[in-house]
């Protein structure tokens, strides 16, 4: 018997947005400060998903920044209306609400229409059953009853032909809790008598929910379902092997039948959630119309019976490029959109030239931007981390003079990382492991946001060879580093510990990122680094890549 299995989307692919068409599913999630940006999936039975486009690329002029991964691109939602894809976001990086329109969910996606009267994060867009479309938003307008203002959620008419507003917003929820943190994210669904406020609040980490209220009309007043939260795991402490549940989004199958998607992250070690924010789901029922979130257990389980719908399953994912291809797959990102060519795919190789930009810069505070940083991006090309245990390794053809680096990087943010490289170090070739870090007192996105820098050589040794072929084992949070002159012949070279650069350090919105790189460190130069494969395997034996 076929079973739904969670994570449906391993790794980072935080703040799900689902709609489905027919028979197809698709669904967008956040990307932060990764280029391309939004990925779109498709699926057509809920359990197995493949990956069809970006819906931001250099083709629509989209822009991102590298930072702490707290800011970039985060919630969309993603709505389909008379024969047009709708994706309504926030971009820090670049001027911040905006929508882009597709007539096919896999491109191409038009330019940016900026939201100039659109205020506050995680818009979304309702189109109801008479054609009316509103736009859900967030901002500073709920009492909280000390004669101020608190984050709540508002609506207003919204002009879908010109991309403006058509009334004044109306504050209609602020949250189901008194003073809960972070009311966000608002979708509005009208299900036979009511329409439904599906939110999320309690910030997005450990007390993180989905909660729900409901009205005769879009405008309110809305109704506070007693049975709140649908769904969280707060309650059942730190250790709980899933936790952050909540951001959710409502979809109905062909037959009647009800599922939720939602953000929420698995517990590495009992400790750390390397993983990130990923995407789970569950069934929905309802009863006296109110939703009921996995049902009978009201807890988001590992498994649950396969929908009623045919199996579809896609071609699996081959672990190891050896770029034979003259593009990248779409398992590859950038961190922050590269306004160089760095880098190129030719003659079944991948290289990197050593560009100015390095790997790590001091950290910044994250603010919405409304000019653009062309340099602000790394010399870098990355792969997401799906499950706990995987083997990363890759062929490198180097040799460093000066100030340059190349190879494999581990990261979260730009002080928080893992660099196996070549480098040269007082005249002398050498291979080895440098761990960045920072810690701070405030969210990048406070403004008085402050860091202080650390860098550990963890372990260094002579390396005098053109190639060398470097690999990293992950169990858990127990990293084994390993080189050697072919993958055939390899030493352990370091052993490291993936919790200091547990994204919970750096403000949980991201989960881990592994590939290579290769930089000048502030200096120009010509001299490139080749990479012959890239391996990525899931559950990776430990004694060979």
């Amino acid at each position: 018997m076929a079973t739904l299995k969670n994570p449906i989307l391993p790794g980072f692919y935080p703040d799900p947005s689902i709609c489905r068409v027919g028979e197809d599913f698709y669904l967008a999630c956040s990307s932060f400060e990764e280029y391309p940006g939004l990925p779109i999936f498709h699926s057509r039975d809920l359990m197995n998903w493949e990956q069809i486009c970006y819906a931001m690329t250099a083709e629509n002029g989209f822009h991102v920044e590298r930072n702490c991964m707290n800011g970039g691109v985060m919630a969309p939602t993603l709505r389909y209306w008379n024969g047009t894809y709708y994706i309504i976001n926030t971009n820090f990086s670049h001027d911040g609400n905006y929508i882009v329109t597709a007539k096919d969910p896999a491109g191409p996606w038009s330019q940016p229409h900026w939201l100039r009267d659109v205020p506050g994060i995680d818009a979304s867009l309702f189109f109801d059953d008479d054609g009316q479309c509103y736009v859900i938003g967030t901002g500073e307008n709920w009492p909280n009853g000390k004669g101020g203002l608190r984050q709540g959620i508002w609506v207003a008419k919204f002009d879908i032909q010109n991309y403006k507003m058509a009334s004044e917003p109306v504050a209609i929820f602020g949250g189901a809790f008194a003073d809960v943190a972070s009311p966000e994210s608002p979708h509005i669904y009208h299900i036979g008598d009511y329409y439904y406020l599906l939110i999320a609040e309690g910030g997005t980490e450990h007390y993180h929910s989905a909660t729900i209220a409901r009205a005769r009309n879009v405008f309110g007043p809305y109704e506070n379902n007693p049975a709140n939260p649908l769904i969280t795991h707060r309650h059942m402490g730190f250790y709980c092997p899933i936790g952050n549940v909540g951001h959710a989004d409502l979809v109905d199958l062909p037959d009647g039948s009800w599922y939720a998607v939602m953000l929420a992250s698995r517990l590495v070690d009992r400790k750390s959630k390397n993983l990130g924010r990923e995407t789970y789901i569950c069934p929905v029922t309802w009863e006296r119309d109110w939703p009921l979130f996995s049902p009978e257990t009201g807890k988001m389980e590992w498994e649950y019976p396969a929908p009623n719908l045919p199996e579809h399953p896609f071609p699996a994912r081959n672990p190891v490029d050896d770029f034979d291809s003259p593009t990248l797959g779409v398992d590859w990102s950038f961190w922050g959109r590269p306004y160089t060519d760095f880098w190129k795919v030719a003659n079944s190789k991948l290289t990197l030239k050593c560009i100015p930009q390095a790997m790590a810069e001091p950290l910044r505070h994250e603010g919405f931007v409304h000019t653009v940083a062309y340099n602000f991006f790394a010399p870098a090309l990355c792969q997401r981390q799906l499950e706990p245990n995987e083997a990363w390794a890759c062929q490198m053809t180097f040799t460093p003079a000066g100030r340059e680096t190349a190879g494999m990087v581990v990261r979260q943010a730009m002080n928080h990382q893992y660099r196996f490289e070549r480098a040269v170090v007082d005249g002398v070739q050498k291979l080895r492991l440098v761990l960045n870090t920072a810690d701070f007192d405030v969210p990048s996105y406070i403004p008085s946001f402050q860091a202080r820098e650390h860098i550990t050589v963890l372990a260094e040794t002579e390396w005098n060879e053109n190639s060398v072929v470097l690999a990293l084992h992950m169990k858990g949070n127990q990293y084994t580093f390993l080189c050697g002159r072919d993958r055939d012949h390899l030493n352990v070279f370091a052993e490291a510990d993936g919790f200091a650069i547990n994204p919970e350090k750096v403000g949980c919105m991201v989960g881990t990122m592994a590939g290579v790189f290769a930089s000048g460190n502030g200096t120009e130069s010509d001299n490139e680094a080749s990479f012959d494969w890239f391996l990525h395997r899931q559950e990776g034996d430990r004694q060979r890549v």
